[in-house]
């Protein structure tokens, strides 16, 4: 082995430095833990919120609460655009010196456990690798995008790029314009870019509910006076009790959902719809909830432009041509411009590098029938290694940094147990992680996600609805606070 080929050793290894991977630096820095790189595969660092620029990039968690409990924030309105929430991200990383962490276009290739030593040795595709005692995997669920194969999409001569990333260089302003998708992304693009393209043509495969977004404007006194602690903190805990009432909805309430879900969204489409054959086009037939809903005021006006046309599923793609995209009703429609808003591999492609444990196991085997981890975050067989926003994290109801907080307890516990005992590894135990998944699935059987009639993005190709957690996040945050030695093993 050649002297640049030397793998740098550290106690922490982070994957991703978007706010998964910065909440796991500011739990290290504040536990006295320094010796930790941030390895990020693109050449910038920030994650979600620096990658996806696409026009009308927003949040749609309110902003007080989409923000790190530690790190409160001058918002300027109640739903973040996307450039506010890539200076939040910025100001994140440069108040606590990340960069100087960081190893930016280190995309990792592999991670492997290294028995002999009890640690982890982590290849780049660039050949700069790494040894780490621990391993936290904050790559994100929505980091690697999916566009499926359509036929002849290899032949089409014009411009095309997922949402993911956006082209700033293209100027779209006249042309002609496919969006393929109609999801959360999709739904705000669109209206962003409708009034300035030529036309616009929109195929989408299944509607999506939509409800008003109730955003707001703060004004001069009222961000002085939220830039006080004390009334930050309580218009996060109105916002957060406000959110977690919704899981009685999602789980154990139908007659809720419709009462203040549906109804709601059924009188938005007819408020801002006079069409007939418009609204049923982007009625859904599943329940609400099933899906992902979309916040959006301005969605429905986009599809009742005249330079608009909504494609559903009785009209989607049957080829793409080299000039564009013919329809299944036979019409060649000439593009300049395909965007793809197709989402991302979510569930089965949690983690996009090979993982090989302890004994050889690889990750992919451990995951043959459905991704599981316990708490969503570790596995047996992969010793020290911990994966944030894992399986069964995500939360339909509330803000992702909730989650992502609460498992940073139940890693930094593991870390410091490991510390206390001076042992060197820990590992989940098969039969705590096998309970608990089980729990989770049987309790997911009472959901809309799992019971709602449709097709999502947070189901795994098993079946199994991977994405979501089936509860309150409190119930969550108290799980991964009560840290439990006897579900684990230690070497």
């Amino acid at each position: 082995m050649s002297e640049q080929q030397q793998p740098s050793q550290h106690q922490v290894v982070i994957i991703g430095s978007g706010f998964g991977g910065q909440c796991a630096a500011l739990n290290l820095k504040k536990r006295g833990l320094h010796d930790y790189v941030i390895l990020e595969r693109r050449d910038f660092m920030g994650g979600t919120w620096s990658q996806n620029t696409y026009p009308g990039a927003a949040v749609d968690v309110q902003s007080a609460l989409y923000s790190i409990a530690s790190e409160p924030y001058d918002w300027s309105q109640m739903f973040a655009d996307g450039e506010e929430l890539q200076r939040y991200t910025y100001h994140i990383i440069d108040k606590h010196q990340l960069r100087e962490k960081t190893h930016t276009g280190c995309n990792v290739s592999s991670i492997r456990w290294q028995q002999e030593g009890q640690q982890w040795l982590i290849d780049c595709e660039d050949g700069r690798r790494f040894l780490a005692q621990f391993v936290i995997n904050a790559s994100g669920p929505l980091s690697t995008p999916v566009i499926p194969q359509f036929p002849g999409r290899e032949n089409y001569k014009g411009r095309s790029f997922h949402t993911n990333n956006w082209d700033q260089s293209y100027d779209y302003r006249g042309k002609k314009v496919a969006i393929i998708g109609s999801g959360a992304s999709a739904a705000q693009v669109i209206p962003a870019i409708a009034d300035q393209v030529g036309e616009l043509h929109v195929f989408q495969r299944t509607p999506h509910w939509v409800i008003p977004r109730p955003d707001y404007r703060f004004k001069p006194w009222q961000r002085a006076l939220l830039r006080r602690r004390w009334a930050y903190r309580l218009l996060r805990q109105a916002i957060y009790w406000g959110l977690e009432s919704r899981v009685i909805g999602f789980k154990y309430s139908a007659a809720m959902l419709n009462l203040l879900a549906k109804r709601r969204a059924i009188k938005h489409i007819n408020t801002q719809i006079k069409d007939p054959a418009l609204r049923a086009k982007v009625t859904p037939d599943y329940t609400i909830g099933c899906k992902r809903i979309i916040l959006s005021d301005t969605l429905y006006p986009a599809y009742c432009r005249d330079n608009v046309t909504l494609h559903s599923s009785d009209d989607g793609i049957a080829e793409i041509t080299e000039r564009g995209i013919r329809s299944q009703s036979g019409q060649n429609i000439e593009l300049d411009l395909i965007v793809y808003s197709t989402g991302y591999d979510a569930t089965d492609g949690v983690i996009s590098y090979p993982v090989e444990g302890r004994d050889g196991k690889t990750l992919s085997q451990a995951w043959a029938e459905f991704p599981r981890a316990y708490l969503g975050t570790s596995m047996p067989g992969f010793p020290n290694l911990f994966i944030v926003t894992g399986p069964n994290t995500g939360i339909g109801h509330t803000s992702a940094i909730v989650i992502i907080e609460a498992q940073m307890d139940y890693i930094m516990h593991s870390i410091q147990t490991v510390q206390r005992k001076q042992r060197r590894a820990i590992e989940v135990k098969a039969d705590a992680e096998s309970r608990y998944t089980q729990h989770i699935h049987r309790e997911m059987e009472r959901t809309v996600w799992k019971s709602g009639g449709c097709n999502s993005w947070y189901q795994s190709k098993s079946g199994h609805v991977i994405a979501m957690f089936p509860g309150f996040s409190f119930t969550y945050r108290r799980w991964t606070k009560n840290f439990r030695n006897s579900d684990h093993q230690f070497s």
